[in-house]
């Protein structure tokens, strides 16, 4: 009975040490950036396409302009080169380009192009499955083909589709 309870005592003590010298793999750093994080919020992993249709709204001046933008939709893409696109833009925004954060706190982006929301600061909130983006179109450089004023603030309440 002493040899059993030897050779049991041998082998947890090998077992323990042949665990305890296992070569640890390294796991990789499961801390998001606050740029990550950001990125994500606002286009997942890949593409996210964002919508007004569904449940969307669009404010000008706290006046509702929804059905200007009814069938406004924006792709944001999270890739290296971050692009965008929109359709059913009404003069507002470019049909494609590239978008950055403005500066440092990853709650604003710019978008290129030429159309007057392009090179403006656009404040975001993203929640669950809506994004809000707020901006404003300062006087000049509102106006499209030299008549329509697009100037104001406006609001984007979007929803992902």
């Amino acid at each position: 009975m002493n040899f059993r309870f030897i050779s049991l005592l041998q082998f947890v003590l090998i077992f323990s040490l042949l665990v305890a010298c296992k070569e640890k793999g390294e796991k990789p750093d499961a801390k998001k950036t606050p740029e990550q994080i950001a990125t994500e919020a606002l286009s997942g992993t890949g593409t996210a396409q964002w919508t007004v249709a569904g449940g969307g709204s669009v404010t000008r001046d706290g006046q509702n302009v929804t059905s200007t933008y009814a069938t406004f939709e924006l792709f944001l893409n999270a890739g290296a080169s971050k692009t965008y696109s929109t359709r059913n833009a009404a003069e507002l925004f470019d049909a494609n380009g590239t978008w950055s954060f403005a500066g440092t706190n990853f709650d604003k982006i710019i978008l290129t192009g030429t159309k007057p929301a392009a090179t403006r600061e656009i404040s975001f909130t993203q929640t669950g499955t809506t994004l809000r983006l707020d901006f404003r179109i300062p006087l000049p450089g509102a106006r499209v083909d030299g008549s329509s004023a697009l100037s104001g603030n406006y609001t984007f309440n979007l929803v992902k589709k």
